[in-house]
């Protein structure tokens, strides 16, 4: 009887293996996040989402909101510039660069909407662009294309490869004139 009890004691527990690499995890999970940045002390951006996960040691290390962001850029009297809106952003904190991924919207602060499914902000170099079909919508007509460059204020920006419907006032008939000159 004795025989029986020891043998039963020995059994081997299954556990997986130990995560060894965390450069595979985030530091960091927030959920329910708004949060306000600063930049030298100046408030800078609002941003709102469902997930923040913080990889500190991928290389490149990066921020992710895999469950959308809605993000507000502020002037220094603390005016929205522009207001942003994707299903996923990638923001890459060593290169101060975002990637927006799927619906992303834009409204910048003129009232243009720029729709598009991918599109890049670079802090560092102060502009934005894509290489995929985009259209923007502005109060007198609607621009779309394949490709497209803006300063981060979207302001100013060029479409690479443009189609779109231009609204055009009906020119009034000319008269003509007797005398040639």
């Amino acid at each position: 009887m004795l025989s029986l009890f020891s043998s039963c004691g020995k059994g081997k527990k299954y556990t997986g293996d130990p995560i060894t690499e965390r450069d595979s995890m985030p530091v960091m999970i927030t959920r329910g996040v708004t949060t306000l940045i600063s930049d030298s002390g100046v408030t800078k951006y609002r941003i709102i989402t469902e997930e923040w996960s913080i990889y500190d040691r991928t290389s490149p290390s990066y921020w992710a909101f895999r469950k959308g962001i809605y993000l507000e850029n502020f002037d220094s009297l603390f005016n929205v510039e522009a207001q942003i809106q994707a299903d996923t952003a990638y923001y890459y904190d060593q290169q101060r660069l975002w990637e927006l991924i799927g619906n992303v919207e834009i409204l910048n602060q003129e009232g243009d909407k720029f729709n598009t499914e991918l599109l890049y902000w670079d802090q560092e170099n102060e502009k934005v662009y894509s290489d995929k079909y985009i259209r923007i919508e502005e109060p007198d007509r609607i621009i779309s294309g394949y490709g497209f460059e803006s300063n981060q204020q979207m302001t100013r920006y060029r479409i690479l490869n443009m189609d779109g419907i231009f609204y055009v006032e009906d020119e009034k008939e000319i008269a003509p004139t007797d005398s040639i000159e």
